[in-house]
């Protein structure tokens, strides 16, 4: 079974967002990457880009497929993982540790909208 962390917030695309005051932390879940297989790209916007709720901002490629990444909140982007520009497999390593890009939240009642880590959990069980 993926790991699912508590505390963090997921989108049945399988993107977390971890919140630390008025940022969100994004990246594609344990889940994600296991599916994926081994990541050899991510494609990520670039600093003040604006992400939308359920829009697409990036993609990530593996050996097995590439995947478009869709925001789970909307905000605008204040830092990219530059580290997955040269190592993409972090992201096999570990998921969370790992985040993607890290936005100022827009509008923090989106988060009501995504799941919680035991509704994850039984959603990637079905």
């Amino acid at each position: 079974m993926a790991k699912v962390i508590e505390g963090l917030y997921y989108s049945e695309s399988h993107e977390y967002v971890r919140v630390e005051g008025d940022y969100g932390f994004i990246g594609i879940t344990d889940y994600a990457q296991g599916a994926l297989g081994s990541v050899v790209y991510v494609d990520m916007p670039d600093v003040d880009d604006e992400v939308t709720a359920g829009e697409e901002f990036g993609a990530v490629e593996s050996v097995k497929a590439a995947s478009d990444l869709n925001a789970p909140v909307s905000g605008t982007v204040v830092e990219v993982n530059e580290a997955l520009d040269d190592q993409p497999e972090l992201v096999n390593q570990d998921a969370y540790a790992n985040w993607i890009i890290k936005v100022q939240l827009s509008d923090k009642t989106e988060l009501d909208s995504l799941m919680d880590a035991a509704a994850y959990e039984s959603f990637c069980n079905k």
